[in-house]
Order: C-alpha cells, then structure tokens, then sequence
C-alpha cells in the first residue's frame, strides 16, 4: 500500500522547507518502511541546504531519528512491524571490507560521499506532486514515514523514549564515540573539542566517562560555556579573547600541548588548528565534523613528521547495526544522559524555525 503523508521537501538549495503531501511506496525486497516518531536536526542536514554537502534536489533530508517498523518488504528477517528502530545513516551490511575488518564502521553501502539519493535499485521511494524525491544517506527522516533498506535499521528496546533516543542516530554516537571509539582516550590525559554544539558535548562526555583529567572546550559562542562544563569540561575558551592563535593559547595552557584534539564544527582552519594544538609527538587529532564540499586544507608536514597521528571519524567509529542498540540499553541504564543536549523541542511543521535555532547558534 502507498502511505500518503506529511514531509518536509527541500526543493532547491537555500531555501526554506515546504512540507508536502508526499506518496510513500511500499518496502521492496530487504527494505523497512518506518512511522518516524522523532527527528533530530543536525549541522550536515544544515550543510546539504547551503551546498557545503552536495546533494541532489528536490530532496528530504534528515538522518538523526527513531521511530516505529510499519511493515517490511520481503527477506526481511532483523525486524517486524511495531519494532522500535533507529535509522542507520552509516548501514551495516555485514559484508563489505569495512563491515568485515574489526577496526572499520563505514560500510560500503552507504549513501555518505556518493550523494546518490537513491535506494539500492536506482529508484526513489517518495513522490510529490508526481514528481521524485531523493533520499538523504539512505535514511531521510523529515517525513512522517520513510523506506531505508534492511542492513541501515536497528531494532532497539521497546522501553526507550524516542523523543530522547533519536540522538544516538547520530549527534551523540558520534561525538562520543569520536572519544571513545576512534581516540580511545586514555584515563589522565589532556583533551580539547573545538565546537561545543551537541556533537562536541557528546565528545566531552566521552572524554570524561573515558577519565581524562582536563577537557578544554573551545568555541566562539560563549553562551555554550556553562552547558560544557556541566557535561565535563574543565576549562571553556573563546578564540575572539586572545591575541594569538588558539593553538598557540592552548599549547601554552597544557605545557606543550593537548594529548587528543576533536575537531567537531567542519571548518579547514579549525582542522589545523586541532592538529597543531596537540602533542608534536604522540599527539592524536581527530576531524569528527564533515569537511565542506570543495575545499582543501593546506598545512605544514612536519606537525606530523614530529609524530602525531590524524584521524577522521564517521558514525564515532561504531559499527551502527551492532553498536546503536548497545548504546540505547546504555542510556536506559544510565550510562550516559541526553536531556542536557536537548535544547527545543518543536512540532516537526516548524521545522524551518528549528534550523533558524541551529544557525544562530541556540
């Protein structure tokens, strides 16, 4: 059966929302089509509207959710209607080299870096006003229902608060797993996260529960600074209040450096100035936000001839279809919390208004 229901199209770039009637079709072979119950808004959906992510249009966006298994197209086997799932816009098929190495997470399947908007067999799975919708990284989670394919859906506890869960799509695994999973912190160490929005609380969270003793937060919005240290930052900074580069304050602050970087806001400055921050010898610096489109980093080699390690982090590492129930029970046992990230809560139609809070740094 078609659902016909209510979606948010984006129809071309920079431009607001329209929601829409949209046709949903049904689940083909090894697909899931799912009621989606909650939906975060995170800075890449905001990247896809400006053309910092090249995407094709019209398109649904959305990719940080939770919601509930309407029905399965055949084969499907991992789970069944009335399930509580959570999208995976990093899949898990299980079979690619990433899926099969122990130390990868991106599986090949996905949508990320290919910008297709298409389901496996080339075709879309929304119509509007007859014509097709593209997907967003096979999740597209800006619609009341949405069709992704079996290996990029996770079946997690029937309990779990969906409005609060939808985060461990991908804000907080991503942060914390960029500490946790891709650092691998160690207890003692000196940390800096540069961009406290939600993402990089959820990576000074894995820091602290990781047992580093020093998390600087680093971000020109000060207004983020009492948020920080409530989720474990020692020491916040704004660059706008020094003289000299932020590296330069920061080496100076830690005696020659920070043992782990995160870089957590997608900007080539601040992606050198991460690496330059930490330690010249065993330093790590991880590039956890997404990288704009068509822009190139140039920087001195020897920051790494010295010795430090660079890394970049998708999904924080984690093996989504394994990982995110994991993370769902560690939340329901109180693990780690998600009500200090959440800031609004909005009736999806006001999506447009939710983005103007992202943008203004709110």
């Amino acid at each position: 059966q078609v659902i016909k229901c209510k979606a948010a199209v984006l129809w071309e770039a920079n431009k607001p929302f329209s929601i829409e009637e949209v046709e949903v079709a049904p689940p083909k072979e090894h697909e899931v089509r799912i009621k989606i119950m909650a939906t975060g808004i995170c800075r890449s959906d905001d990247h896809a509207i400006t053309g910092a992510v090249v995407v094709p249009f019209p398109i649904i966006l959305g990719h940080e959710a939770a919601g509930v298994v309407e029905s399965v197209g055949q084969g499907v086997t991992s789970v069944k209607p009335g399930d509580k799932v959570i999208p995976l816009f990093v899949p898990q098929c299980g079979e690619c080299k990433s899926c099969l190495n122990t130390n990868g997470n991106l599986c090949s399947k996905t949508d990320l870096g290919t910008s297709g908007g298409l389901m496996a067999d080339g075709t879309t799975r929304f119509t509007c006003k007859g014509k097709a919708i593209h997907h967003f990284l096979g999740t597209s989670t800006f619609t009341e229902y949405t069709v992704v394919h079996e290996t990029a859906v996770a079946k997690i506890n029937s309990a779990a608060p969906l409005e609060k869960v939808c985060l461990i799509g991908c804000g907080f695994s991503t942060g914390y797993g960029a500490a946790l999973q891709t650092a691998k912190v160690q207890p003692g160490s000196t940390c800096a996260v540069f961009g406290l929005g939600g993402v990089g609380l959820s990576a000074v969270m894995g820091c602290k529960v990781a047992g580093a003793s020093r998390i600087i937060g680093v971000d020109i919005n000060s207004d983020k600074f009492a948020k920080a240290k409530e989720m474990g930052a020692t020491d916040c900074i704004n660059p706008k209040d020094f003289k000299k580069p932020i590296h330069e304050v920061l080496m100076e602050m830690t005696g020659g450096g920070v043992d782990y970087s995160f870089e957590v806001i997608g900007r080539t400055d601040t992606m050198t100035a991460a690496l330059a921050c930490c330690q010249c010898n065993y330093g790590v610096s991880v590039i956890v936000g997404v990288p704009p489109a068509a822009q190139n980093i140039t920087f001195d080699p020897m920051l790494l001839f010295t010795g430090r390690s660079w890394k970049g982090s998708v999904f924080g590492g984690w093996k989504s279809k394994d990982a995110v129930p994991k993370l769902v029970a560690d939340y329901m046992n109180k693990k780690f919390v998600l009500d200090p990230l959440i800031t609004h809560t909005l009736p999806w139609t006001k999506i447009n208004e939710g983005f103007d809070l992202l943008r203004t740094g709110k």
